[in-house]
């Protein structure tokens, strides 16, 4: 007999993966690397014994797809007739709640990623469950990548750390993600090696002004110390898109500098070389007396001062055991010049300084303009960045103090003045106001605001003075928690990007030895030394891995860039991969294409009696009641602009209405038994209220003075954007389905409303995730939309999960997408915007796949017969300029056409950003 605990041994014997003991539990999934699990499937079930059950055991650790055939070759040792013993012999399992925490692996600050904690068996006699290990996520600003291939020598130098388990950097960004153990490693431990790897590191890329970039994720947000305050007003977090963006702006600077330093001497080399003889017809004289050749490696210094990074970074990739784009450089730029100092101190042959320094020149030249470009690709996240206001007012024994923003501690009472932007996260306790929350949440009209009511930090408070008590400082504010989750999304890899990145690591190997055999080659071939190394230094320049390493980050950075600015964060980049590929959707109903509270939707009259006379009169009548349908019917005539006159004489009836006398008439509502006590007939009306209720929709029916006056139906009524977000989602040829478990004359009125065909109804909360998966079973590629706590299982089931920002914290943090206006119709803009991202790679791998194939050719001489050849430095310029290429081609993604968003009301609600993930609430 096997027990639990010999399968969880197997699966952690295999390199790279661990299973906390008694992490079981009962799920209808299939072995996924997207869910940190492993499904056996047993055959029989007996007391004490699991046999036809599917017994879960987490498997943590599967950071790629292709992971998942490791550990099922662990499985394979266990026979499928397998006994396995259970903690004992009497067991229950709560299936809602395994299927709600069976989800992909989501990061939670405070918890660790890839904890079940859900997932297990409730037994009578279980022991102590053993502590599980903690990882924390955190993206650090990594300065100076200059080149694409330089993010290889960052993730080799921090993936040696001990405790550091995942590593992915982006040199678009110039940040990497870092996920580790907080007991063996810490911020400070990863930006000392960062910064003994050679390149910069202020800590965590954080919003300026209101974090300090050196704060360890989990432990609390307090008011900040003076050097805390400091380093999160530090010029290079403030104002230039936080420390990346100051990063990519200083090397712009350094890289146009470096450029202008190497021009003006290569300018002078070329006027004392062959080339200006050909321009002034003679030799220029050579100053002091020096040799011509002493004289041209003199003024090659300062250039090679200028180029100097390339052998640097050449160095830093050795040291850790990686080739990039700088060996390639290095080898080329050192190659000729100490070949010419060579013949210089007497080598027979020809310098050519001219052409080390030409070379030098030009690459620098592309990579001061592949800077330029690659700064615009991160313009998204650095508004983001920026948006944090540099100072606040505080309210200290009732008078206002303006300190610095990192300075607020929760608690704090602030002033929030009209036009002032809101610090920190925050409760008003006084005042009302419009908050323009668009900066943050894409809303585009101001959110009204009053006591009780929650503030986002970073909006801005549009006409009112409020004062607010602050609840989220630094790293716990949702803009800081926003700004994380786009940085990680843009740092994370596509499949087809870790493809890229092997066989850029390959390419430079295949450049050296194309490029040492092309100077054989042409050597045999009869050709001299300096034409056969122009031919070898042209191959080694023309190889460009960076095209191959920035054709996915750039076109991810600029995708979820684009989808911030709308109110979309895409979680990582296989959400967006995905997303792009969907051709079904499937909608949750409640709170989802409705808005999960009840409304007035039509009001039928009696002759004599207008709709805004009858909601008058029944709104004063309800106007102290806390009822659902009466506080549906007040808001409905505070909507209307009318002022609902006095009542008097109130009667609550249990189970049928009220009644209620206003303006000296006596008002009756409730149904039809309350109509039928007070010997009310309907008459005419009596056909409509039917109609009514065979829709589905709830029916309060309204006698005044004895005769019936009206009927009010009252509904959960559509978002004013879900029918433009199915016929969105028509035109991109998805279809829409609805997924509900009310009745199905409820559910298809209101799919025949939004224009949905296909509807699911009737369907359990624990089985939401089954009839997806029923989907998939038919071949469809499908995404599930929700926002409850029994949408989760449905959620992880799917394609692409996608939330809506007002749902709870469980749907919020087991999705791939949030939309964080709980707009339908940014479903379609989601779809948009991940299949033009996904025609951006494609295009970008393309190209830089097709320039390799054919510039490295090209460069050795292979067209040389018919007179084409590529010299060193128009080599180097080809080369930067396909990184330039790539770069432009994912910039010109901001074209991309979006759904329109059609005029909406004022929003009366705050949509809610995505907080850590709590205590799963009741299911609706």
């Amino acid at each position: 007999m096997v027990r639990v605990e010999d399968i969880r041994e197997a699966a952690e014997a295999e390199p790279g993966f661990a299973s906390p003991a008694g992490a079981i539990g009962v799920t209808v999934s299939n072995m996924n690397a997207k869910v940190p699990s492993v499904t056996w499937v047993m055959s029989a079930m007996s007391a004490g014994t699991a046999r036809a059950a599917t017994v879960v055991l987490y498997a943590g650790k599967q950071y790629r797809g292709s992971e998942k055939l490791v550990v099922e070759s662990a499985r394979s040792q266990f026979p499928p007739d397998t006994a396995i013993p259970m903690p004992a012999p009497a067991f229950s399992v709560n299936v809602a709640a395994a299927a709600t925490a069976a989800r992909r692996t989501k990061r939670r600050r405070g918890g660790e990623e890839g904890r079940l904690g859900e997932l297990k068996m409730t037994t009578s006699s279980a022991g102590p469950r053993p502590a599980e290990r903690a990882f924390e996520t955190v993206v650090l600003h990594v300065g100076g990548q200059f080149r694409a291939s330089e993010k290889a020598v960052v993730e080799a130098a921090l993936g040696r750390l001990p405790g550091v388990v995942l590593v992915e950097a982006n040199p678009v960004a110039q940040t990497a993600t870092v996920r580790y153990d907080p007991a063996l490693a810490s911020v400070q431990e990863l930006r000392r090696e960062v910064e003994r790897s050679g390149f910069d590191c202020a800590g965590c890329n954080t919003p300026g002004c209101v974090c300090d970039p050196l704060h360890e994720p989990g432990e609390p947000e307090h008011g900040h110390d003076a050097a805390a305050v400091a380093r999160a007003h530090d010029p290079a977090g403030h104002g230039e898109g936080g420390h990346a963006g100051h990063s990519m702006d200083q090397m712009a600077r350094e890289m146009r500098n470096r450029f202008l330093l190497a021009l003006v001497f290569t300018l002078a080399i070329l006027a004392w070389s062959s080339i200006g003889k050909s321009l002034f017809g003679h030799y220029l004289a050579v100053p002091f007396g020096l040799d011509r050749n002493v004289w041209q490696l003199l003024l090659s210094l300062p250039v090679l001062y200028a180029a100097r990074g390339f052998f640097t970074g050449a160095v830093a990739a050795l040291r850790q055991r990686t080739l990039d784009m700088n060996v390639l450089v290095a080898v080329a730029i050192g190659v000729s010049w100490v070949y010419s100092v060579a013949v210089t101190a007497g080598l027979s042959g020809q310098v050519f300084y001219d052409a080390g320094a030409m070379l030098a020149t030009f690459v620098l030249l592309g990579h001061w303009f592949e800077m330029r470009a690659r700064g615009s690709a991160s313009d998204a996240i650095r508004a983001l960045l920026d948006l944090a206001p540099p100072k606040a007012v505080v309210l200290r024994d009732g008078e206002p103090v303006e300190v610095p923003t990192a300075q607020v501690a929760v608690g704090d009472l602030l002033l929030i003045r009209p036009g002032a932007k809101v610090p920190v996260d925050a409760e008003v306790t006084e005042g009302e106001s419009e908050v323009d929350e668009s900066t943050v949440t894409g809303e585009s009209l101001p959110v009204h605001k009053g006591p009780g009511a929650k503030l986002v930090g970073a909006t801005i408070n549009k006409n009112g003075t409020l004062r607010a008590r602050a609840t989220a400082v630094g790293s716990d504010t949702a803009l800081a928690q926003i700004v994380n989750l786009v940085q990680e999304a843009q740092n994370s890899k596509a499949p087809a990007q870790r493809l890229a990145d092997r066989a850029a690591a390959w390419l430079v190997v295949v450049a050296l030895v194309a490029s040492t055999l092309t100077f054989a080659g042409w050597l045999i071939a009869g050709a001299d030394v300096r034409q056969a190394l122009l031919f070898a230094i042209s191959v080694v320049v023309i190889t460009c891995p960076d095209a191959l390493g920035l054709a996915t980050p750039t076109a991810i950075m600029v995708g979820s860039g684009l989808g911030a600015r709308r109110g979309i964060l895409f979680k990582n980049a296989t959400a967006l991969e995905e997303t792009a590929s969907l051709d079904t959707v499937v909608f949750d109903k409640t709170g989802t294409l409705t808005r999960g509270q009840p409304e007035v939707v039509e009001i039928a009259t009696a002759e004599g009696i207008t709709e805004e006379e009858l909601l008058r009169l029944v709104a004063a009548a309800e106007r102290d009641s806390e009822h659902p349908l009466a506080q549906a019917i007040t808001a409905a005539a505070k909507t209307r602009g009318l002022e609902p006159p006095a009542a008097g004489g109130f009667e609550a009836v249990p189970g049928e209405g009220a009644l209620a006398t206003v303006e000296g008439k006596r008002v009756a509502m409730g149904n039809a038994r309350l109509l039928e006590r007070e010997h009310i007939s309907l008459d005419g009306l009596t056909q409509r209220a039917t109609q009514l209720e065979g829709e589905g929709r709830t029916t309060v029916l309204v006698g005044l003075d004895g005769h019936a006056a009206g009927v009010i139906a009252i509904a959960d009524a559509p978002r004013e954007t879900a029918k433009d977000a199915v016929a969105a989602l028509r035109k991109l040829g998805i279809r829409s389905v609805m997924l509900s478990g009310d009745s199905r004359a409820t559910a298809e009125r209101v799919a025949a409303q939004i224009g949905i065909e296909e509807v699911i109804a009737e369907v359990l909360p624990g089985d939401k995730a089954a009839k997806v998966a029923e989907l998939q079973r038919q071949g469809r590629k499908a995404a599930m939309v929700g926002d409850g706590v029994n949408d989760a299982p449905a959620l992880a089931q799917a394609d692409a999960g996608i939330a809506i920002g007002t749902g709870t914290d469980v749907a919020v943090e087991t999705a791939d997408v949030v939309l964080m206006r709980s707009d339908p119709l940014d479903v379609a803009t989601a779809v948009t915007i991940g299949r033009g991202t996904r025609r951006k790679e494609r295009q970008n791998l393309a190209w830089a796949v097709g320039y390799n194939s054919l510039a490295i050719p090209i460069a050795a001489g292979a067209l040389e017969p018919i007179g084409f050849t590529l010299s060193p430095e128009i080599a180097a310029l080809s080369m930067s300029g396909s990184s330039i290429i790539v770069a432009l081609n994912a910039i010109w993604l901001r074209r991309l056409h979006l759904p329109e968003q059609p005029h909406q009301p004022p929003a009366t609600r705050t949509p809610s950003p995505p907080q850590p993930a709590a205590a799963p609430a009741a299911s609706r």
